[in-house]
């Protein structure tokens, strides 16, 4: 079932930003006045059924479930994809008007025609921007004022940051890179953004730690921020009325001191312990108005994603009052802005990184990975699922942005060659470096595809092995 979520919502995030992406080439080619001969949601013919026409254009939605596509009234391309497409030798379907002059893609300025090849990544950019303010408006920003380390994930430090290895519980941040931080918020902001190759992080007791990570490394970055958590104890926001917690005597209220004899200082480490203990008694200590209580809990044993996990039915919060800033309208788009910029800015040292094989190819991940991220953040709220979503927006438009012909990229970097010659560059050199970049593009999609199934070749197999078994 959860991987049926996940393919489902799959289908969800790149269905609506791979319409948003074609939207934005429809309308500006539209505005222009350039014939549009069909607005497509994937590949290959029509599903019958799926399919109508509005004028002399026609909406449909295609049998092969990769990308979309808009199709305009182009001399160049009908030669080649008529045939294919069911089209007059002119490229026009059947029974539609004659195309003018005028309406060519062809007959338009250079700088409309970049206009129209540049709108699919604008309409995503400016969707996520969209995205980030309405959350922003929503919620203003959740500022945890902890500067206080709870624990440190030693064995996924990368490359450079051993040395955060010695950091205990208990040790309070003060500075990073020279700039003082009063808030857990400011310590990722800082440590992720820092344009650097050290990051130096200043403790209250006056040591100072170094991390060697270059900033083109964000994998690097985002590995150091997820292995480091602030010092959180667990409150007890909810309780289901079934669950082991309320069997075991938890109530809601109840703060999660220890696990046994260890202290409690991330809210993390004890939903891990928890869900690594199905089946298995955990000693609490929980402090209440009454005083400190010891408590004895069995997590039920429940199947996720192909394993058994703990599960105790308590909701649990930060034992700590984060505080919240509201933001007006204008702020809110702003903060949008500000989101957008630092979703592009990662997502673009991303890209450096593979080139320059600072971030291995194994890093690259494909639908899978994606649909797995998109499960995730949907189980952890609309919220946070709309946040992924708007990241990946942007990481679209980014990609798209590559100069590889057959990507938007590639159509702009020929649309410039033709603004400094004064002249297009010759039709079979376009068509010579377009095929060098489906090279590229397959080799990406490939090697994606293989990470993906390197990753979950046991999920998938033990997927395809129960519907075998029906």
């Amino acid at each position: 079932m959860s991987f049926l979520f996940a393919l489902a919502l799959l289908v969800v995030v790149l269905g609506v930003l791979i319409f948003v992406h074609e939207l934005g080439h429809f309308m500006a080619a539209k505005a222009a006045g350039i014939r549009v001969y069909r607005f497509a949601l994937g590949m290959g013919n029509p599903v019958p059924g799926l399919s109508f026409r509005r004028g002399n254009t026609e909406y449909a939605v295609c049998w092969l479930p990769l990308g979309g596509y808009v199709k305009m009234a182009s001399r160049e391309e009908a030669a080649t994809t008529s045939p294919l497409e069911g089209s007059d030798a002119d490229g026009r379907p059947a029974g539609t008007a004659p195309v003018e002059a005028r309406e060519y893609f062809e007959s338009k300025p250079v700088w409309v025609r970049m206009i129209v090849i540049l709108a699919g990544v604008t309409m995503n950019v400016l969707f996520a921007w969209a995205l980030f303010a309405w959350l922003a408006a929503s919620n203003g920003e959740q500022i945890d004022p902890v500067t206080t380390v709870g624990s440190v994930a030693t064995d996924s430090l990368p490359p450079g940051a051993g040395a955060l290895a010695s950091l205990r519980p208990g040790d309070r941040i003060v500075a990073v890179n020279g700039d003082t931080v009063r808030s857990w918020n400011a310590i990722e902001e800082a440590i992720g953004g820092a344009s650097g190759d050290t990051v130096r992080i200043a403790l209250a007791d006056g040591r100072v730690l170094s991390l060697d990570i270059h900033p083109a490394a964000v994998d690097a970055r985002q590995r150091v921020l997820l292995a480091l958590a602030p010092f959180h104890q667990a409150y007890v926001d909810s309780v289901d009325p079934g669950g082991a917690g309320k069997r075991g005597g938890m109530q809601r209220g109840d703060t999660v001191v220890a696990i046994g004899t260890a202290p409690v200082t991330t809210l993390t480490s004890l939903i891990q312990q928890i869900r690594s203990s199905p089946g298995a008694p955990i000693e609490l200590r929980v402090a209440r108005a009454g005083g400190a209580v010891d408590l004895t809990v069995t997590p039920d044993s429940i199947h996720e994603d192909g394993r058994v996990i703990g599960r105790i039915g308590i909701g649990f919060l930060p034992a700590v009052a984060f505080e919240r800033k509201p933001y007006s309208i204008p702020q809110a788009i702003v903060a949008g802005l500000r989101e957008t910029g630092r979703a592009s800015t990662q997502i673009v040292r991303t890209v450096q990184g593979l080139l320059s094989a600072r971030i291995p190819s194994r890093e690259v991940g494909g639908p899978i990975l994606i649909g797995q991220l998109a499960a995730q953040s949907a189980r952890l709220g609309l919220d946070t699922f709309l946040s992924f979503m708007a990241l990946i927006s942007v990481n679209l438009a980014v990609i798209n942005l590559l100069p590889i012909p057959v990507l938007d990229g590639g159509q702009f970097f020929f649309l410039l060659a033709e603004a400094v010659r004064r002249r297009p560059l010759s039709l079979q050199l376009r068509e010579r470096l377009t095929m060098v970049g489906l090279v590229l593009i397959v080799m990406l999609i490939v090697l994606a595809f293989k990470n993906d199934l390197s990753r979950n070749w046991g999920v998938i197999t033990g997927f395809l092995g129960r519907l075998g078994g029906r």
